[in-house]
């Protein structure tokens, strides 16, 4: 069985990712600042866009209103490298609370039993493991 942080490095970043190239793209952003602004390469910017990449969770309005102001902010230079790695933090926090993490550890590790290693909206963040 993979932890859960494996299912968010390789679903839920790349997911955001794509969202956000997608909407800074729809700001008037070229691939190549995209690419700058998010650390990333140009063809990972591509396939980003164009769903080759980063498109196994559909985001509920609430995430997509956050990824849509990161792209505004990140659009007009209102965050440094640390407040990037935040912003990003911050959504990932908030999608696990809506179980999307559980939801994908449970399909692609086949789990069928009740888990709460995810640390989803059912776990206390407070509790030391």
């Amino acid at each position: 069985m993979r932890p859960p942080c494996e299912i968010v490095v390789w679903y839920v970043i790349p997911s955001i990712r794509s969202e956000l190239a997608k909407e800074l793209l729809n700001l008037g952003m070229k691939q190549k600042e995209i690419s700058e602004l998010l650390d990333i390469t140009q063809p990972a910017v591509s396939q980003y866009i164009s769903d080759k990449r980063g498109h196994g969770i559909k985001f509920n309005d609430d995430i997509q209103d956050l990824i849509r102001e990161f792209a505004i902010d990140l659009k007009d230079g209102k965050l440094n490298q640390s407040g990037i790695i935040k912003r990003i933090c911050d959504l990932c926090r908030k999608i696990k609370t809506e179980d999307v993490v559980c939801q994908l550890h449970k399909e692609k590790d086949n789990i069928s039993v009740n888990c709460d290693a995810c640390m989803g909206s059912h776990a206390d963040p407070n509790v030391e493991l």
